[in-house]
């Protein structure tokens, strides 16, 4: 019988016949291809822009601050010729610079203490800058700033510099782009002079590349190497592109870790559930098949049949689930939308094109074995063995189950799975890979709660006070009149806290703005007066400060300045010097994790002029912020203190991460529950005549439904129990992943988030897929009719 029309025949009344089997493919291949395009997308749009910005403009591994007074041109020369330096520029000369928009017709407005760099020109060896708008700086006098430096001020505008002799200034002329972010601002090296503070140390940039430069060890390792060849003190911070990677990828990376987690456990299930759906209707049409060899058909023609099956399924899913991904990846990467010299961001075209192929492949394949076994078999073969198992296959898991004190029907459930060893190893695959989704999702879900509360301290400080016209008003309660002042407030605030029946704690914070050197741009310090242990900053490694001279600071403020618990930062307050020992590793990511935290004797002997003016309060158990904000409020009156409770609410991206979780577990639950229809409609159909004879013999209709549900329900109880602590394995594996992709640590107590009762609970979650696979077809097998199952065979 030459020509496909016989075989394409052959397909279409297997498709027609075998609904329910064609419906599980599909709706597999559909969510494991969408999720599959989701991860890849997130992995490619999570390192491809920032690496081809890095590439095209030439960025430099490590942007080094040195001091001039120390090294001389020479060594910052010889530098650039040791052995693993494969790339070097500068130095730059620079300087940091507060100023104020001037000039005639423009309101004054004093913007942050910005770090400026003399360069030439926008090229050179490292760090190309891309002109976004405007020019280059050409004369002294004219300014270029970055496109990252805060609020946009139009071309042309003036800005005033304070601090320094003669009060010089400059006009903004252009914006340009650096991918390392190396400085706030550029003008020509000449203007650099005029522009540092009397007594400021003479610093300057110098860029390199080294040989190795993948990991945060490697450049650790090339730094200490460079500052080896410089004599002491000469580098005074140093600031590394995976720093700056991380916090441009940080909108997108976190996600992609437990994306592709979930993509990798729907790719294995879909595979399993094919090759069961495949495996099933081979044994369930060995009659079919010696039919089909009878009137002529070849092995191949055969094998293209049953392949077929799959196929035209398969197909349509995998179409669907480039659309499902596609969808899903709306909400992710729109907050994410440029990176620099990219442009905006979605799933990449050869992503919708490679994934559905690659998935229609993998069913294929997994479609060939089983059918080549069809294939093999002769006419008579296939007619003699009919569907009924190997004789005497799982007779023995009868005889030893029908001993133990249950319902006959129960056992001969329970049995079941032991005629078709094979087929019941798949099914467990499946429903553990399941319950695994379900146990790992619970407790990311729990974990990325904490991480909420973690950054919100929304537990530990549930009410904020904030003074009088301090700049945190709400426009809801806002001030009016004159006002008093700021330490007449403060007293009041504080006698009130202490009245208050529901105050537990409070601490008095100030924000301040410092320059680290190394770092471009100012760094945010929180500085605390009283105790402020109980605040709600999570510890990674280290411990909370317990005196002045101490800081505890975010994972990614070390990162960026290669710096490690135990080590001293220096940093400028007012002009002056401070130097403080980093005793604590924090979770915080506020400010891209550049902050710093301490105790305000540290600045005391700096900066005089610490401004207090928020009081961070926690409450006894059982107090309600609102009715606590209610009563503080009628005691200090409208006007001498602002109440602000929004602190409660949790960040947005968050909330994404948790809802796509429930998504895709719901998703990877349902895939499994489909394998467990597939299983029990092909195990019913095969016995149907055996539930006919127990029919005639009195089996009701509930104990059909027992007996058809209990040969799945062993199943998912074992794989259950087996995927509980897989489940844990892979959230402790892929939660620090996450951290990590965010560019910070992860507290270990974020990881111990499965209690007893939850684990007994989730134990169960094998069982619940499988009887919920299971109860359709069992019922249809109750609502069949005994002379109709006898007829059957």
């Amino acid at each position: 019988m030459p020509g496909t029309g016989p075989v394409a025949r052959a397909v279409g009344g297997g498709l027609a016949r075998r609904k329910v089997q064609t419906l599980v493919i599909g709706l597999v291949l559909l969510v494991s291809t969408g999720a599959c395009v989701l991860a890849l997308g997130l992995v490619v749009d999570s390192n491809t822009p920032f690496d081809k910005a890095f590439a095209a403009q030439h960025g430099a591994d490590v942007v080094a601050t040195v001091d001039r007074a120390v090294a001389t041109p020479g060594q910052l020369a010889a530098t650039a010729r040791l052995p693993e330096v494969t790339a070097a520029a500068g130095p730059y000369p620079e300087a940091t610079i507060s100023s104020q928009i001037g000039g005639p017709g423009q309101p004054a407005a004093t913007l942050q203490p910005m770090t400026v760099a003399g360069r030439g020109g926008p090229g050179g060896p490292l760090d190309d800058l891309v002109i976004q708008q405007g020019r280059w700086a050409r004369r002294p006098g004219e300014l270029v700033l970055s496109s990252d430096s805060g609020p946009a001020v139009p071309l042309g505008t003036q800005l005033t510099v304070g601090g320094v002799p003669g009060t010089p200034r400059l006009t903004v002329v252009g914006y340009a782009n650096s991918i390392n972010q190396s400085a706030d601002g550029w003008v020509v090296p000449s203007q650099i002079a005029a522009l540092r503070a009397p007594g400021a140390p003479a610093t300057a940039q110098m860029l390199y590349r080294f040989a190795s430069a993948g990991s945060a060890a490697a450049l650790r390792t090339e730094v200490g190497r460079l500052r080896a060849a410089l004599p002491s003190g000469a580098l005074t911070g140093t600031q590394s592109y995976l720093a700056v990677k991380a916090q441009e990828t940080s909108g997108i990376a976190p996600f992609a870790p437990f994306v592709v987690a979930f993509a990798i456990i729907g790719l294995v299930m879909s595979v399993l559930i094919v090759i069961n759906v495949v495996c099933g209707a081979v044994v369930a049409g060995y009659r079919r098949i010696g039919i089909l060899k009878s009137i002529g058909f070849t092995p191949a023609q055969v094998v293209g049949s049953y392949a077929g099956l799959v196929t035209v399924p398969a197909v349509a899913g995998c179409l669907g689930g480039v659309v499902l991904g596609n969808a899903l990846s709306v909400p992710l990467l729109g907050s994410t939308a440029i990176v620099y010299g990219v442009g905006a961001l979605g799933v990449p075209v050869w992503v919708d094109l490679l994934v559905p192929c690659a998935m229609c492949c993998l069913a294929g394949i997994a479609a060939l074995l089983p059918s080549l076994r069809a294939g093999r078999l002769s006419a008579v073969q296939a007619i003699a063995i009919g569907r009924a198992p190997a004789a005497g296959r799982g007779y023995a898991a009868h005889r030893l189950l029908s001993r133990l004190s249950l319902p006959r029907p129960v056992t001969i459930g329970l049995a079941a799975p032991f005629a078709r060893p094979a087929r019941a190893a798949g099914t467990l695959a499946a429903v553990g890979l399941g319950a695994l989704a379900v146990t790992f999702a619970v407790g990311l879900s729990s974990s990325l709660t904490m991480v909420a509360d973690g950054l919100s301290h929304a537990n530990t400080e549930p009410v904020q006070v904030t003074l009088a016209g301090s700049g945190g008003n709400n426009p809801a309660n806002p001030p009016s009149g004159s006002q008093p002042s700021p330490s007449a407030q403060r007293a009041a605030i504080e006698a009130a806290l202490r009245a208050q029946p529901g105050t537990l704690h409070y601490a008095a914070q100030a924000d301040q703005e410092v320059s680290v050197a190394g770092l471009s741009g100012q760094v945010r310090m929180a500085v605390f007066r009283g105790n402020a242990d109980w605040t709600g900053y999570d510890m990674i490694s280290g411990h909370w400060y317990t005196g002045p001279g101490q800081v505890d600071v975010p994972t990614n403020f070390l990162t960026v300045t290669g710096k490690a618990v135990g080590d001293t930062v220096t940093f400028s307050d007012g002009g002056a010097q401070v130097t403080a020992r980093i005793v604590g590793e924090v979770f915080d990511t506020d400010n891209g994790g550049l902050v710093m935290l301490t105790d305000w004797r540290t600045l005391a002997a700096a900066d005089r002029r610490l401004t207090f003016d928020t009081y961070n309060v926690a409450l006894r158990p059982g107090t309600s912020p609102d009715a606590y904000v209610q009563a503080l409020g009628r005691t200090l009156g409208p006007h001498a203190s602002y109440i602000n409770t929004s602190i409660n609410s949790r960040d947005p991206f968050v909330l994404v991460l948790i809802g796509l979780i429930g998504t895709l577990t719901l998703l990877l639950a349902i895939m499994a529950g489909l394998g467990v229809l597939n299983t029990v409609v092909l195990h019913t159909r095969e016995r149907v005549h055996d539930l006919g004879i127990f029919k005639a013999l009195g089996m009701t209709p509930r104990q059909t439904i027992a007996t058809v549900v209990c040969s799945v329900a062993g199943t998912g109880l074992v794989a259950g129990l087996l995927a509980v602590p897989a489940g844990m394995a892979v959230h402790r594996y892929v939660l620090p992943v996450m951290a990590h992709a965010a560019g910070t640590g992860i507290p270990a107590s974020y990881l111990a988030v499965y209690r007893a009762w939850e684990i007994a609970v989730l134990a169960l979650a094998g069982l619940v897929i499988a009887a919920a696979g299971g109860i359709l077809p069992a019922a249809w097998a109750a609502r069949a009719r005994t002379a109709a199952a006898l007829h059957a065979e």
